[in-house]
């Protein structure tokens, strides 16, 4: 998970802390405090995978967060939900908390979560073996099957699932019980 990127946008700086805090703990992921400055200063190529903003962050940059509503994840105080965007209710207790934001990183959307479904068994075998931390040579002999069928499945999978990193593709297999 270490590319694995958040940036928390709020001028609430202890729930800021907590937030980093918990994607620290729960998740192994380091999760990077910012203020405005940041949008303003932003670099596509350092895209992260996750926003969390606070409501007037958001409306004074909402030219900036429009097109990454996918992306983006209101943190409010109730639990109204937002037509444009995930929201975040700061105000629940931890473990619920933690419950939505791993909802977040595994893509908590219905049609996402019926991707494992749509993958084959032997997709999820390959991606199980990639979330132990084989290499292509170790997958193909362990299967009885060539390097270029792996690499074809390996192909398959971040198609499927958007995922393209390793690390991405074991944070999925371990959120979704394939290892």
């Amino acid at each position: 998970m270490s590319d694995y990127k958040v940036i928390i946008l709020t001028s609430d700086t202890l729930k800021a802390i907590g937030l980093r805090s918990i994607f620290e703990a729960a998740f192994g992921i380091s999760a990077y405090i910012d203020d405005e400055h940041y949008i303003h200063s932003f670099v596509s190529t350092k895209e992260p995978h996750l926003f969390f903003v606070d409501s007037a962050t958001l409306i004074a940059n909402l030219g900036f967060f429009l097109p990454r509503k996918a992306k983006t994840v209101l943190l409010t105080h109730d639990h109204n939900p937002n037509d444009d965007f995930q929201t975040l209710c700061v105000g629940d207790n931890e473990s619920d908390i933690i419950n939505a934001i791993n909802s977040f990183l595994t893509g908590g959307h219905e049609e996402e979560k019926n991707t494992t479904n749509s993958l084959s068994q032997r997709e999820m075998e390959v991606l199980r073996l990639i979330a132990l931390g084989k290499i292509n040579k170790e997958i193909a002999q362990e299967l009885n099957i060539s390097i270029n069928t792996v690499l074809t499945h390996r192909k398959n999978l971040t198609a499927k699932l958007g995922i393209k990193s390793i690390s991405g593709l074991t944070f999925y297999a371990m959120m979704n019980g394939i290892v």
